[in-house]
């Protein structure tokens, strides 16, 4: 006789006894019971061997019952059966809404006023430290470094049950979430920006460069976050985000040339910006290029640029962007200028100059959209493209010097991003180009930009050598389309100017136009004066 396994021969239940409350009733009892079956009815019988819910082993088919329930769980826990990939989506789900239903974060201890991050950002090391002797953690703190103890005050603010606003411009990654940098760190990365995360970004029209404001909540260590994140918008840009919605875009603004003109005239002694002002006229949405060999003294053209731009249009937004210069050549633009410096520094990488560029752009960008109208005087034009060649992937062209021909894309981005538009609102870009350093890859950033600007004020190594000073090369300076900038009479008086000088040896020009404008009070009264 043929044998048969015992879990098919065995009998049916007994009518006695009771089936489980969570099966439903065989149609056939009469019908032996099938493998998958017997396996249920054994783990049922047997619960301290269930696979704890995780659905491992359990029969499917038209005769398998309902699995057993889950125990119900408590509040924050998650089921065992998710795996490592789920438990991650439903963090990034909790981590970045809003609000959820049913849900009311903690209210803020009366007595404790909400702290403003900027607040703490711009005070110095010593004044934060006494702050974190007086609160009683400074035996806490990671280090002594001046934003970790920004960020050990403002989390010892939200764990007291204290409110923290966060403040800065908005930088989107290539995630879609953010983080709101802060000026007073030349807007480079700490450990205090708080997060945007991307479903605020969408809700809101945030876009990068954007000025936000926002309620934050501090980091959880359950969901192992290490920023403060924003999880309301309260202003973009000063103002409301509805109203900041309705702001045009910057590519859909019509560009013009320049007709408004910037006054660079200040004193009579401030030869070098008379002198500039008579060769190469600036106006408000100009791409100029100062052109320039090593100590040549273009710092001292830009600085005093930026001052003249200051007294005669304090209107004017006015940014000092320093790229790969030295520690204190920034020190230096900081003391002598009314002008915001960003900056980074040679011994930072090239990611860190390409980021503080993009930033600083996008910043201006927002505001021309808003009708304003800024200046950024970059230092310089060289280095940035240099940066951009060296974060560019590997795959393009190369062009002579060894630079690819994709790393120049967004440096004249960049650079042509200065324009005047129709309606109002300008940006102006004023960037010094190096040249006759030896280097084949600066004469081909130089030859690609030469171009694109609309103005350049170009330095003599010569006239600079013989220590005459506004080093200009009165022949090869200029602007275009200089006739919206000047009235008839003072374009006529300034081309019978050009050609007299033009017969005459670079340094010699220079020390003669010196020498008669020191002899008059302004600029007007020199023209008026000269005779041809």
């Amino acid at each position: 006789m043929k044998a048969v396994d015992s879990y098919i021969a065995a009998p049916p239940p007994a009518p006695a006894a009771a089936a489980p409350a969570d099966r439903r009733p065989v149609e056939f009892p009469d019908r032996p019971l099938s493998r998958n079956d017997y396996i249920l009815q054994r783990r049922l019988q047997n619960p301290a061997k269930r696979m704890n819910g995780n659905g491992g082993g359990f029969p499917q088919g038209p005769y398998a019952g309902p699995r057993p329930s889950a125990p119900p769980l408590a509040e924050g826990q998650q089921p065992r059966h998710m795996n490592r990939r789920e438990r991650q989506r439903m963090n990034q789900r909790q981590r970045f809404v809003p609000e959820q239903p049913g849900f009311a974060p903690p209210a803020p201890a009366a007595d404790l006023p909400a702290q403003r991050m900027s607040e703490l950002q711009r005070l110095e090391p010593a004044e934060l430290l006494a702050m974190a002797e007086q609160q009683g953690i400074i035996e806490t703190l990671a280090s002594h470094a001046r934003h970790d103890i920004v960020f050990a005050l403002l989390r010892n603010h939200a764990a007291r049950g204290g409110a923290v606003i966060g403040e800065g411009v908005l930088e989107i990654g290539p995630e879609g979430h953010g983080y709101l940098r802060n000026p007073w760190a030349s807007y480079q990365t700490c450990p205090e920006d708080p997060m945007v995360p991307q479903q605020v970004v969408r809700r809101f029209g945030l876009r990068p460069g954007d000025a936000v404001e926002g309620a934050t909540r501090p980091p959880s260590r359950d969901q192992r976050e290490r920023r403060f994140v924003i999880t309301d918008v309260v202003s973009v840009n000063g103002v409301e985000p509805s109203e900041s919605r309705r702001a045009p875009l910057f590519e859909s603004l019509v560009p013009t040339y320049p007709e408004r003109r910037i006054r660079l005239e200040t004193t009579r002694e401030e030869t070098e910006m008379r002198v500039a002002e008579l060769v190469a006229p600036i106006g408000f949405g100009q791409r100029g290029l100062i052109v320039s060999p090593p100590r040549a003294g273009k710092t001292i053209i830009l600085q005093k640029i930026a001052n003249a731009i200051s007294d005669n249009h304090p209107e004017a937004e006015l940014v000092i962007l320093l790229i790969d210069e030295r520690p204190e050549e920034v020190t230096d633009m900081k003391r002598n200028t009314k002008a915001r410096v960003f900056s980074s520094t040679f011994d930072e990488g090239p990611e860190r100059h390409v980021q503080v560029a993009e930033v600083v752009l996008e910043i201006a960008r927002r505001k021309v959209e808003r009708g304003r109208d800024v200046v950024i005087l970059l230092d310089s034009l060289t280095r940035l493209a240099r940066a951009y060649n060296a974060v560019q992937p590997n795959g393009g062209k190369m062009l002579s010097g060894g630079i690819d021909a994709n790393a120049l894309t967004r440096p004249k981005r960049f650079f042509g991003s200065a324009r005047s538009f129709e309606g109002g609102g300008s940006l102006t870009i004023i960037a010094s180009a190096i040249v006759d350093t030896g280097s084949r890859l600066d004469e081909v950033v130089f030859e690609e930009f030469k171009g694109t600007g609309n103005m350049e004020l170009c330095l003599d190594r010569q006239i600079a050598e013989r220590r005459v000073f506004p080093a200009i090369s009165i022949e090869r300076s200029g602007t275009r389309k200089e006739e919206l900038l000047m009235s008839a009479e003072e374009m006529e008086k300034v081309r019978q100017l050009r050609k007299t000088l033009i017969g005459l040896p670079p340094a010699e020009a220079v020390e003669l136009l010196v020498r008669r404008i020191k002899d008059s009070a302004t600029n007007a009264d020199f023209l008026a004066a000269f005779k041809g």
